[in-house]
Parts: C-alpha cells; structure tokens; sequence
C-alpha cells in the first residue's frame, strides 16, 4: 500500500478505425474527487472530437499515461501495447477472453492484472457497467441508419397526390440489446417490424417496442441472458423455417452471437436469392464469421440483387455518445474497484472475481 494516490491513465487507441476513447472529461471530475489522478495520453480523445484542452479543464494531466498505475482503454491491446505495460499495473477494457487470439497469456506473462469488461456478470447491480451493453446499443440504432441508407425503398408508408407507398417490412434476427435498439429505431423510421429470437421469453420485450413476434417454435435459451448452441435438429428447423419468412421482407438486421463460437448462420443463400431485388442485410456478427452465409465482413456486396452489409465495430462510427456511455460503464468498474485513492479489489465480490482475467502478478 503507498501512501500517493492511484494514477489512472487514459490511452490513445491504436487500431486505425477505433476512434473511441476510454473515458471522457465529464467522467474525469467525478473520479478525480474521489482522490486519484488522472494522467491522458496526448490524443486520446482527438478521435471522438474531445481535444486535450477539455481533459486538463476537467482536472487531468497529458503524459504518459502507459506508466500509470491503471490503464484504461477501449479495443483489446495489440502485441506492442502489452510491451508498453509493466509488471504490477493494472489494465481494464475490452480483452476478448473467449478468443482464441486473446492477448490473455501476454498480460499474464508480463506480470499485469487485468480486468476484461466482457467478463462482468450480468447481475442487477453490475448494469451500469455492462459495456458490451452500450455499445450494442450503439450498434443496433446504427445498423438501421445503414440499413436505411443501403435500401432502395422507403422505411415509412407515404400517402402523397401520386400514391401510396407501403412501410418496409423488417426483420430483427436475434433479440438482444442490439435487436431491441434496432427494432425501436426501426419502428420511429415508420417500417413495419418484426423480430425473432431462439429465447421465447423476449417476446414481450419484442412487443414492448412495437414489433411483432416471429414465433419458429424453437426454445434455446441459455446462461446469463444468452442463447445456447442449436442441436442439429433445431438448426435445421430453423434454417428451413427462416428461409420461407426472410423472403417476405424487404430488410433483416442480424444481431445473433453465442459467446466464444462462431456466430450461428441463420440467414442462407437460398433464403438472400428469395428476397425482392434491392433488399438488404445488415449482419452485425462479421466479427465472429457473420450470420449470413454471404456475408463478407467488413465488406459491403451485392448478391442476388440483394445488398449484405458487414460493417465491423460499428460503435466506433459514433464515437461521441458510444465513449460516453463506455465511460460511464469503466468509470464504474473503477469506483468498485479503488478504495480512499488506492487500488482495493475485493476478489470476494463476484464482480471483481468474475471480470478478473490475470490476477496473478509477481
């Protein structure tokens, strides 16, 4: 235990389309109060249009923010980031711990203690700092701007002294936080909405933003809100069943993911070549191999006349409101896990323990 206050360090993100930043100088005040220091990494936010001026007005320092005692960032870090840090820091963020790729064993060998964002239960009480969340939040409203942009058809019902012109018709595979953003917006957007889900149980929550309920007759629900992997009984149900209904509408958003497997293909050729000619697919899952069997990711392709869109990290396309929320999400991580200016983890709180991914620093 030292007697100086904890520095936590706020990165610049070094991946070419991150353009997010880890927390944001409304968020600095709050923790700055609580007697630590804050110490940004020139730059850090210039991507989410925040300069350095707004960090020191908010009380923080620009330096050398790898040295900090807690570094802070958003996408996982890259080999020559590991390299940056040293034996008895701490690092919180997004570390993809299901990976196969993971940067898990380097943090480990570098002596570093690391806290993944994905790892935290979702409990009640962990909520507030659920990030993955957040920024599906973001992803889901933007998927249906680039649905909307992408469509060659209009998403509301126009009456005008020409005619009448018919809402679209969409469809949301896979109903979680993003599904249920993307049908919300979708809905203000005037199309006409539909969602599906392998967990009978969100129905309600489908309804409760104005779609209807695509019911295949499948139940899949499985840990912590997620859905389980199909039997191969179940996919082929499915697959058939979805193919006669994907080719009714004129947009389907794809949101569906398993943690730590590929993402499960719901959306086939067959079903794309039976979609009207200047349809669109938005397949949020490219990260993970896509929900579409057409799917190219990050790749925008045309397929039977059909649009597929794969855009990747499309939270960081909105950069402002997407770190806010993030930084909402570490700034309280960080409050659980600092006591009177110094880092205390309780390893007995489940939070702690469940989001700890290196804990052992020598």
């Amino acid at each position: 235990m030292t007697d100086q206050p904890v520095t936590i360090g706020v990165v610049r993100e070094s991946g070419e389309d991150e353009r997010r930043v880890a927390l944001v100088p409304k968020s600095i005040a709050g923790l700055i109060g609580k007697g630590v220091n804050i110490v940004i990494e020139s730059g850090a936010g210039e991507r989410a249009l925040l300069p350095d001026e707004l960090y020191t007005e908010a009380g923080a320092t620009v330096g050398d923010a790898w040295s900090a005692d807690i570094v802070v960032k958003v996408a996982p870090p890259s080999e020559a980031e590991v390299a940056r840090l040293r034996e008895g820091q701490t690092l919180i963020g997004f570390l993809a711990p299901r990976n196969a790729d993971n940067s898990i064993g380097a943090l480990k060998s570098a002596g570093v203690q690391a806290f993944a964002v994905e790892a935290i239960p979702r409990i009640s009480r962990a909520q507030v700092m659920d990030a993955l969340s957040s920024q599906a939040n973001v992803a889901g409203y933007k998927s249906v701007l680039v649905a909307a942009s992408e469509s060659t058809r209009f998403f509301p019902m126009l009456t005008t002294a020409a005619g009448t012109v018919k809402p679209a018709l969409l469809l949301v595979l896979g109903v979680g936080v993003a599904g249920l953003q993307a049908l919300a917006t979708a809905k203000r957007l005037g199309a006409r909405t539909t969602g599906y889900d392998v967990r009978p149980e969100v129905a309600d929550q489908v309804r409760s933003v104005g779609a209807q309920w695509l019911d295949l007759g499948i139940d899949a629900a499985g840990e912590g809100g997620y859905a389980r992997e199909l039997t191969d009984e179940e996919r082929q149900k499915q697959q058939q069943a979805l193919e006669d209904a994907i080719k009714g509408f004129d947009v389907v958003i794809t949101t569906a993911l398993v943690p730590g497997r590929p993402a499960p293909r719901l959306v086939t050729a067959a079903a794309v070549q039976g979609m009207k000619p200047g349809s669109v697919v938005v397949d949020l899952a490219g990260e993970t191999g896509g929900n579409c069997e057409l799917t190219e990711p990050g790749q925008t392709v045309v397929k039977h006349g059909v649009t597929i869109v794969s855009p990747l990290n499309l939270p960081a396309t909105m950069p402002e409101h997407a770190s806010e929320l993030y930084a909402k999400n570490i700034t309280s991580v960080l409050e659980l896990l600092i006591k009177d200016g110094a880092l205390a983890p309780d390893f007995d709180d489940e939070i702690v323990a469940g989001s700890c991914v290196t804990r052992e620093v020598s």
